[in-house]
């Protein structure tokens, strides 16, 4: 039966479909934002959960614009939605959500998390004398420092703070009988990295204090240094094989660089095996 005028026939449902799967991806999102603008609900300021945050530059109001909430320090998580739905947190002044993969991370966690990252890489020296890995760490400590009455920690140049060498583990005092193999060994901790030597220390017969730089011309003595065992910090060792009696003294562990130098005094005892064992025998033969 032809339809009355001015009417026009439905179209057929097989005919509607293709098109609603064409809008569906559309029509979501909207449906979504406009179910989380509803969701937040009148704003009771009373009710918000206290935002313990480091610092009150890290601060913000929440997606509903409410409560306040923390944001992210630089190293801590960032991004995602919670399986309720809720928003991660957002990262504070200064820094970037930088997203990561976690392999078997459960439902219960948030979804595409990362982890906030500076804008600004590469390690920094504060006007505190401290060197900051970050000029967002440098930040950070800035603010705490101002919050709790201290004064405003501003950049004073790229890079490490220089620092004058400091023995961090001084020589020992060694007694050892000759044709033994003995080391002395110090530790230092400086920036820029410290130049180490080795020193024998004397007296002339006037009195005068001689310094012998080692390993000088002794067959018998050899000096090593190596990075460690700490960042910044390097060791160095002087070894002697075999032990003579003429090696006994005091030996000095030098360092030194751009922003200063340090030493530090060690010893060596030497006794003359023969006499040892002389020693040894007369103690055997009459015993107190």
């Amino acid at each position: 039966m032809p339809a009355p005028p001015g009417l026009r026939r439905a179209a057929p449902l097989p005919l509607l479909l293709p098109l609603l799967l064409l809008l569906l991806p559309l029509l979501l999102p909207a449906a979504a934002a406009a179910a989380g603008a509803g969701g937040c609900g009148p704003c009771e300021p009373g009710r918000c959960p206290p935002a313990l945050c480091a610092a009150p530059e890290l601060t913000a109001p929440d997606e509903c614009g409410c409560c306040e909430r923390c944001l992210g320090a630089e190293g801590e998580p960032c991004g995602g939605r919670g399986a309720g739905g809720s928003r991660g947190p957002r990262c504070g002044p200064g820094l970037v959500c930088v997203s990561r993969w976690r392999p078997g991370a459960g439902a219960g966690g948030l979804e595409g998390t990362g982890l906030c990252v500076c804008k600004e890489d590469g390690a920094v020296c504060g006007s505190d004398g401290r060197s900051y890995r970050s000029v967002c760490a440098l930040h950070l400590r800035s603010w705490v420092s101002l919050q709790s009455g201290g004064e405003r920690i501003r950049k004073a140049h790229d890079g490490e703070c220089k620092l004058a060498p400091v023995i961090v583990v001084s020589p020992k005092k060694i007694h050892n009988v000759t044709g033994a193999q003995v080391y002395l060994s110090c530790e230092v901790k400086a920036v820029p990295t410290p130049v180490i030597t080795w020193r024998k220390v004397s007296e002339s017969p006037k009195g005068v204090k001689l310094l012998e730089e080692l390993p000088g011309d002794r067959v018998n003595m050899a000096v090593q240094v190596r990075g460690g065992p700490s960042k910044h910090e390097g060791t160095g060792w002087v070894l002697i094989n075999p032990l003579m009696k003429e090696d006994e003294g005091v030996y000095q562990c030098h360092a030194t660089n751009m922003a200063g130098e340090a030493h530090a005094d060690g010893s060596i005892m030497v006794t003359e095996q023969n006499k040892s064992k002389k020693a040894s025998l007369l103690t055997w033969d009459n015993p107190s």
